[in-house]
């Protein structure tokens, strides 16, 4: 188990179980109660730590190297999983993944963001950090999901586009307004989940949909807190007060109306219980496609283009008739 800084009380309380379990293996002796003490203060160790997480913290667990990505979520829920490769105009980029799925008896399309389980597989899949061709291969999927008359789910997980010179070279920003464009349109529902970190355009790219949810240890931001320290503070160190200044957590997304809703995680988050998590992920996705399937196409894009039209808070100044002259 991997233990994050928060943690420690936790980590010590396993090691003390640990200890216990080993003494009693070793001496044959029965261990029995103190092993059941110390499993209930972690109970409620874990319980008190995570009942009030700050938002740096949130964005910590959403890093947690056990957590579970877009290909672990995608082989639990469904029954079958044809991946599909390729934009058709540069490569294949691996830090999007998608294809045909079936999700008991629904056919779908998804795709989604893939970090990498170890580090070979992260340098594979680019951290997550999609390319131009990422987003292209995506709207790709998403347009045959339109043709075939399937749904389309997303599941985001990045850290940002790749921010490269190639990158941009080979029209990172016109890729992903792309996506937002069509996806507006897009005549099948569209259901996306932020199952990780939701950075910037890296994430909106795969964001627009008919509803759109955060798991509860997740966060959702133009900027991550790192950036936004370095760029106020000219320094990282500032990046616990960055993470409460953003606002970035699934309940002040919520808030502003930005997401239709918060999918909970086990406690201890998704990686303490990612087949929990998974089952939990399958079961609100089922639900949230049964209601949208039911709609014409007609009203969900006016729907849809209605929801992110009254996004944001904006003033108006009257300009005055001398102010006019």
């Amino acid at each position: 188990m991997v233990f994050l800084e928060f943690e420690k009380p936790l980590e010590n309380l396993y090691q003390q179980l640990d200890k216990i379990k080993q003494v009693g293996e070793a001496g044959d002796i029965d261990v029995s109660d103190k092993i059941g003490e110390l499993e209930k203060k972690i109970k409620q160790t874990r319980k008190d730590i995570y009942s009030n997480l700050t938002g740096w913290q949130k964005v910590q667990l959403s890093r947690h190297p056990e957590r579970p990505y877009t290909m672990y979520y995608i082989n639990q829920m469904c029954k079958k999983f044809v991946e599909l490769h390729g934009d058709r105009y540069f490569k294949d980029d691996k830090a999007i993944v998608g294809g045909l799925a079936n999700i008991d008896g629904i056919n779908v399309v998804i795709m989604g963001h893939q970090k990498g389980v170890n580090t070979k597989m992260r340098q594979y899949r680019n951290f997550g950090m999609a390319n131009p061709e990422g987003y292209r291969k995506a709207l790709r999927l998403m347009k045959l999901a339109e043709r075939f008359n399937l749904p389309v789910v997303t599941l985001i997980d990045t850290p940002g586009a790749y921010p490269g010179i190639e990158a941009e070279e080979r029209g990172q920003a016109e890729a992903i307004a792309r996506n937002l464009f069509e996806m507006a349109q897009l005549k099948v529902p569209i259901l996306c989940y932020v199952i990780g970190e939701g950075a910037s355009g890296g994430a909106i790219g795969l964001g627009l949909g008919d509803r759109v949810y955060m798991l509860e240890n997740t966060w959702y931001s133009v900027i991550s807190p790192e950036s936004c320290s370095s760029i106020l503070w000219r320094s990282w160190d500032y990046k616990e007060q960055a993470a409460e200044a953003l606002k970035l957590t699934p309940d002040h997304m919520s808030e502003f109306g930005i997401i239709d809703g918060i999918v909970k995680e086990p406690l201890g988050g998704a990686h303490s219980l990612p087949d929990e998590m998974a089952k939990l992920l399958k079961r609100h996705l089922k639900k949230e496609l049964s209601e949208l399937m039911e709609l014409s196409p007609e009203d969900r894009i006016k729907a849809r283009i209605n929801k992110y039209s009254t996004m944001g808070v904006y003033s108006r100044k009257k300009t005055t008739t001398e102010e006019k002259v």
